[in-house]
């Protein structure tokens, strides 16, 4: 196939088949798209759009954003996962405010320069609010690529990752003002054709040429990474309970669920009775809750979390980090999903 053809086929489809109905589509505003591309990331899109319409109506543009505390954008993103993305959106929107008087730099080199911004995402955000001609090499297109062109080897390998680049700069049609049509094609034949399982090939246009059909390797390309089994970590937390209110901590800006509330953590060995009587001054009401398992990109979290019930609140909080939470508001709260789910099952 030529690399011509190539991209006409899929200026075509996406034009007849692609989807156009996306609430970040049809706009040149460079915020809204860095937004959609920020949570795209590593996101299904039917999981994105509620909070990208969340986002707009709290944060309706950069200046917004960045004038917010980072407590109320981690809330907000509370759920969608990931929680480095949000972080460093926020950090973004400042230095746009602040570097760049409030304009988002126009080329893909210079936004690649924000926080969180990688090439691609960089990328994408240029060709759709500047028109200018640059390739995109997400999860979608590599695996586009590699089954159509019958690249070997791990995606996520520095020098098939190279060679993909090399490609889809290559590829890039000749005229300018179809690159956004084309690059959202890309987008679009990947998340919805050649999906990663069960790929729709009798609808793909390049499914003639395309060597993993025709080599029936559909299944091997792109190759997987070298399995490995997680690690396993274990979490003993405590999940404090006084009236109507749910003690919680702020987790440190880095690391698993920076800036998030959190339940304290304790070591394994620790006594909880008698934590309780250290930090509280009562004897107070305990109780195991059944563990929960969360996994992560790199290892699996094995929480073991125990009911302490006060009947009274202290006055003064052992740790400056805690803080009380009115159950009513774990809804609206910057919390991650396993607390949520501990918190949701909890008996009133």
């Amino acid at each position: 196939m030529t690399h011509t053809g190539f991209s006409a086929r899929l200026i075509d489809w996406q034009l007849r088949y692609g989807r156009h109905d996306l609430p970040w589509q049809d706009s040149r505003d460079p915020y809204r798209i860095w937004l959609s591309e920020i949570m795209l990331q590593q996101t299904q899109v039917a999981t994105v759009i509620p909070y990208y319409v969340r986002f707009l109506a709290r944060f309706p543009d950069v200046a917004a954003l960045a004038a917010a505390p980072r407590e109320d954008v981690m809330a907000l993103w509370s759920g969608l996962g990931y929680y480095a993305r949000a972080r460093n959106l926020h950090r973004a929107a400042c230095e746009v405010m602040e570097k760049h008087g409030g304009l988002f730099p126009k080329s893909a080199q210079a936004l690649a320069e924000l926080p969180g911004i990688g090439r691609s995402t960089a990328a994408a955000i240029a060709v759709f609010a500047s028109n200018e001609r640059a390739p995109i090499l997400d999860g979608n297109v590599k695996r586009v690529l590699c089954r159509v062109f019958g690249i070997e080897g791990f995606p996520g390998e520095q020098a098939v990752e190279k060679r993909l680049w090399t490609l889809a700069e290559a590829l890039l049609p000749e005229r300018s003002e179809n690159i956004g049509i084309y690059i959202q094609a890309q987008m679009d034949l990947g998340a919805t054709v050649c999906t990663r399982a069960r790929p729709v090939c009798e609808h793909c246009p390049l499914a003639t040429e395309c060597v993993a059909r025709v080599s029936g390797r559909i299944a091997e390309l792109p190759a997987r990474r070298a399995k490995k089994t997680p690690p396993r970590r274990m979490s003993r937390v405590v999940v404090v309970i006084c009236g109507k209110k749910v003690l919680l901590e702020r987790r440190p800006p880095a690391g698993i669920w920076g800036g998030l509330l959190a339940f304290p953590e304790i070591p394994p060995e620790t006594d909880i009775q008698t934590w309780a009587a250290r930090h509280f001054g009562i004897n107070a009401s305990v109780c195991e809750l059944p563990p929960l398992t969360h996994g992560f990109t790199h290892f699996t979290l094995e929480i073991a979390p125990w009911r302490i019930d006060l009947p009274a609140a202290p006055r003064a909080l052992a740790e400056p980090v805690w803080q009380w939470l009115e159950r009513e508001h774990i809804a609206i709260a910057a919390l991650p999903a396993p607390v949520r789910k501990i918190l949701e099952k909890l008996p009133e």
